[in-house]
């Protein structure tokens, strides 16, 4: 949940204060039509008309133990709260009661947590008073009970791998990276398990791969290493996993970094957040499925773990910044992916954590709620909110969760304090509707570390180039750019999907000297360059697709061999820093790339062939 992974043991209770509240009705979204996906910054429905996530997370699934104490014990659970691997609150409430709730406040999707302990524990939960039909039911059955529900009255259901072990989240608990406490490839076979097992369900429309990965006792998570503890790549070989072998319809939701380095004053230390993406993105098998993640709380930081005490540095909070400071400290490590189209990076932006409690009574904490929620409604963010659900006492108990039930089944609600009216306003802002339409898109093409061919009708191929590391654009996109050094491409939409493929390594379709002295591999006519590949930094060949519709010939020699050569709007974004790159424009199309052999080269591509495309 909350807080973002600190280094040190004692954290790991300090973090597990941090749920959201807000609510007011405005029914739920039971006419759109699954499955979902994207379209530039927007997510859409099966019609292309925009779905704008306003969800909140019913935790519980995920664990609520602290990690000492008997398991059976509510004491032992945060807050008293026990869910015995369940969405929380069954034991107080029916689900449908709870349902009607979340409509009630304006929701139209839930986010909804699981353990990987969850999945495979056999043993029967405890009766749950208030929903007699789920006696005898295993976690997962109720876990299938409640998504059924949810589905049923019209919600979207967005899957959750919130932990690995049963356990209250999130400091240095076992569960700080997908593989921690379990394989990778556990992990992977646990969300095929997933995946599969709700494919039929067009309303469950999410796969949110891992929570808040953060730094454990001895190392960080990365983004682009190549190692066990990259980020990146785990995400991006899971995604495609599960696009390719379970459910292609699922959104694949991303999360950034949550938390690196030692929370002590003289030691690096900081919450990457999504800043990695804007240098390397993910690409997808199938384009149009990737949302990006983030969590923001008023009492963590930039650069601060959230702690209080040991832990504690002199970093400032979120909620300590001004105004300005806070907008642009949010845009910097968040908002950004949104906000900018037309890049490698672009997808829609999820939100999915923030709140407050409503027995807070710092005026700096009420204030950066306040300003927080106008920022989502002023960027029409998708959101949601933690927690929905939890329990209370006379009125008195954890107080973040939107609604909360006793143990008579009485219940409250955001409403009645004084979240509420910032609830209201979030709930009920207008925002993007209707038709959003098709968008150009973006792709980066990244062989660091092997190949990269997240195109379907590639992978069908026979090996192109054996022993090189080869990359291809998605189906539907073509190349548009290459870096000198670094191995990095990037794509963009072309009209049509080709109708074959043709790898060339040598000058036999060259129909005129475009870069003297230069080895030069080009295209034949009518095939734009949609694949490339590389033996070390040296180019190797290029993978020509066929064009549906005839192309343009001739074009001009872009050079980028001692600089940048990139239209000056510069389409795509930076898709390889620190190396120098060529583009062309969207108008044009790849049709060849040269490089040299000469002494002191190592044969990476120096030039392109950009021909312009046909009206």
């Amino acid at each position: 949940m909350r807080m973002s992974a600190v280094v040190l043991v004692v954290l790991s209770a300090l973090s597990m204060t941090v749920p959201p509240v807000s609510a007011e009705p405005v029914g739920t979204q039971a006419s759109w039509t699954g499955p979902l996906s994207t379209r530039g910054r927007y997510i859409v429905d099966a019609t292309g008309a925009r779905f704008k996530l306003k969800a909140g997370n019913w935790h519980g699934a995920s664990g609520t133990w602290t990690g000492s104490g008997a398991v059976t014990d509510p004491a032992s659970h945060h807050a008293g709260e026990i869910a015995y691997q369940t969405p929380l609150g069954l034991d107080r409430a029916s689900i449908d009661t709870i349902i009607d709730g979340f409509a009630e406040l304006g929701l139209n999707s839930v986010r909804l947590p699981f353990s990987n302990q969850m999945i495979h524990d056999s043993a029967p939960v405890p009766d749950l008073p208030a929903n007699p039909g789920l006696r005898g039911k295993t976690p997962l059955q109720v876990y299938d009970t409640v998504v059924e529900r949810l589905t049923a009255r019209g919600f979207a259901v967005i899957l959750n791998n919130h932990t690995t072990t049963s356990r209250w989240c999130c400091g240095v608990d076992g569960n700080e990276r997908w593989n921690t406490s379990q394989s990778e490839r556990q992990w992977q076979e646990d969300w095929l398990f997933m995946a599969r097992r709700y494919a039929a369900n067009k309303r469950v429309v999410g796969a949110d791969l891992y929570n808040e990965v953060r730094r454990n006792v001895l190392d960080d998570p990365n983004w682009g290493w190549g190692n066990n503890t990259d980020w990146h790549r785990a995400s991006q070989q899971a995604a495609d996993r599960i696009l390719t072998e379970a459910n292609r319809d699922l959104l694949i939701f991303v999360e950034g970094i949550n938390w690196v380095g030692i929370p002590v004053d003289g030691f690096p230390h900081g919450r990457p957040t999504l800043e990695p993406a804007r240098t390397l993105s993910h690409t997808l098998i199938d384009s149009g499925k990737l949302v990006y993640a983030a969590h923001f709380y008023g009492y963590t930081g930039p650069n601060h773990s959230g702690a209080t005490g040991v832990g504690e540095t002199s970093d400032p909070r979120y909620r300590d910044l001004s105004p300005r400071e806070l907008r642009d400290v949010l845009y910097r490590q968040a908002f950004f992916v949104s906000a900018e189209t037309g890049a490698h990076f672009t997808a829609p932006l999820w939100i999915s954590e923030f709140g407050i409690g409503r027995d807070d009574t710092d005026a700096k904490s009420r204030d950066w709620f306040e300003r927080f929620t106008d920022y989502l409604i002023e960027t029409d963010a998708d959101f949601a909110y933690w927690p929905l659900v939890g329990f209370h006492t006379n009125g008195s108990g954890n107080g973040w969760a939107l609604l909360a039930w006793d143990a008579d089944g009485r219940r409250q609600t955001v409403y009645d304090d004084w979240r509420g009216a910032a609830w209201r306003r979030l709930a009920g802002a207008p925002g993007r509707t209707g038709q959003i339409p098709e968008q150009t898109r973006w792709s980066m093409l990244n062989l660091d570390h092997g190949d990269f061919q997240p195109s379907r009708s590639v992978r069908a191929l026979p090996d192109w180039d054996s022993g090189a590391r080869k990359g291809a654009c998605p189906d539907g996109q073509r190349l548009a750019g290459l870096s000198h050094t670094g191995n990095r491409g990037l794509c963009t939409t072309t009209r049509a999907a080709p109708s074959g493929y043709t790898a060339v390594r040598d000058e036999r379709h060259v129909d005129r000297d475009w870069a003297a002295g230069y080895t030069k591999v080009q295209c034949p006519p009518d095939h734009y360059l949609a694949g490339y590949s590389v033996r070390g930094a040296a180019f190797s060949s290029a993978l020509c697709g066929r064009s549906v519709t005839p192309l343009g010939r001739g074009g001009r020699t872009v050079w980028f061999h001692r600089g940048d050569n990139r239209p000056a709007d510069g389409p795509g974004g930076e898709f390889a820093h620190g190396n120098h790159k060529g583009q062309c424009t969207v108008d044009e199309y790849v049709a060849g790339v040269a490089y040299t052999g000469r002494v002191g080269s190592r044969g990476t591509p120096d030039a392109l062939l950009c021909v312009p495309l046909l009206p």
